[in-house]
């Protein structure tokens, strides 16, 4: 009897052991079920989104189609053989694309374009190294009639077409000029077809080498050697000379020529030939802009008569050295007015335009 009673306490107590540790456990797996796994899949499912998102806003629109329609997406610089026909796609409904401009200048019938409902397409055939260049594609937003480019969705890459025999990229113009300015940099395009070309700039007279430093002259074999701050001292004939094995090869020549006036809105002067004029005499006013050797200026005239009068007016151009190796373009305007009457005399205005602005000036012609 004694000892049934101490068995049945022993068992009594040995349960309520096992529910103490059980109680704690159970909670824990409870909880553990209720929160952990799905907070890991919750975190699973928005991390593969944001990287999906920002993989997409990272990855370029250009891609080059391979053999068996595989496709590489292109870096910023690209090196692609000769003769192989290139396929380039960018996706979109929209697209525009840029590449080297002399593909234009000739209406080249190797480059063709083709939209389809999810990419554009860019083929050029039998490429070589004068095919060098920016290759760019970028979507279209239009709003009506109005569309212009999107800058958040738009691709480059520089391609090189590697000719062994040809390290500089053929230019159809064999004695290039180049102006220096004061106020701004100066490239001498001297661009290569490979970016593992050793390139040096030289000038004619003297013989003489002008290193690349890294400040003043820099070398960028996309666009040649740059000129950060030139003066007079860099002008003259110079050329490239490049090098991987064997014989160097030699650039087109390039004459720099230093100009005198900065840039900005044309400085004008008009003078007249006579101030006082008679009746029945001949007057010439002539308008005249100083300025940069590579910016057009464009005349317009408004005079007593216009439109009733007729009147000739005469246009030229020409390169004045100003001493220093300091070059400038003069441009004039001449208006004649022949056998003068009453209607002639009064004020004559001259508006010169380039692309920096305008500026406008007047004389006035009186009788007497």
């Amino acid at each position: 009897m004694k000892l049934g009673l101490v068995l049945c306490l022993a068992l009594v107590w040995v349960q309520l052991q096992d529910g103490c540790c059980q109680q704690p456990k159970r909670r824990k797996d409870a909880g553990g079920n209720q929160i952990k796994p799905g907070s890991k899949r919750a975190k699973g499912r928005h991390s593969k989104l944001r990287e999906k998102e920002a993989g997409g806003r990272g990855q370029s629109l250009l891609t080059q189609v391979l053999d068996k329609g595989r496709f590489l997406r292109l870096d910023a610089t690209t090196t692609l053989p000769l003769g192989k026909t290139v396929e380039l796609r960018c996706k979109g409904i929209n697209i525009g694309w840029s590449y080297p401009s002399y593909l234009n200048t000739y209406n080249d019938s190797r480059l063709s374009i083709k939209q389809s409902d999810k990419y554009s397409q860019l083929i050029l055939t039998l490429p070589s190294a004068a095919d060098t260049g920016a290759y760019s594609c970028w979507a279209i937003l239009c709003d009506g009639s109005d569309c212009h480019k999107d800058p958040d969705q738009s691709s480059t890459s520089y391609i090189y077409f590697t000719d062994k025999d040809n390290l500089f990229v053929p230019s159809a113009i064999h004695f290039e000029i180049i102006y220096l300015r004061p106020d701004k940099p100066a490239a001498v395009p001297c661009r290569v077809s490979t970016p593992l070309a050793k390139v040096s700039l030289h000038k004619e007279v003297p013989p003489v080498e002008i290193p690349a430093n890294g400040t003043l002259v820099t070398y960028d074999p996309t666009r040649g050697f740059v000129l950060k701050s030139p003066g007079p001292e860099y002008q003259g004939v110079f050329y490239c000379k490049a090098m991987i094995k064997g014989t160097p090869q030699i650039s087109t020549k390039y004459q720099l020529l230093y100009v005198e006036v900065p840039s900005g809105p044309p400085f004008v002067n008009i003078e007249a030939s006579h101030e006082f004029v008679r009746g029945g005499s001949t007057i010439n006013i002539t308008c005249t802009v100083l300025g940069e050797p590579d910016v057009d200026v464009n005349f317009s005239w408004s005079y007593p008569g216009q439109g009733q009068r007729p009147v000739d007016i005469q246009g030229s151009k020409r390169l004045v050295n100003r001493g220093v190796g300091r070059t400038t373009l003069v441009s004039q305007s001449v208006l004649t007015v022949e056998d003068m009457e009453t209607i002639d005399f009064g004020k004559y205005k001259c508006k010169a335009k380039n692309q920096n602005g305008e500026t406008q000036v007047a004389a006035n012609v009186v009788s007497g």
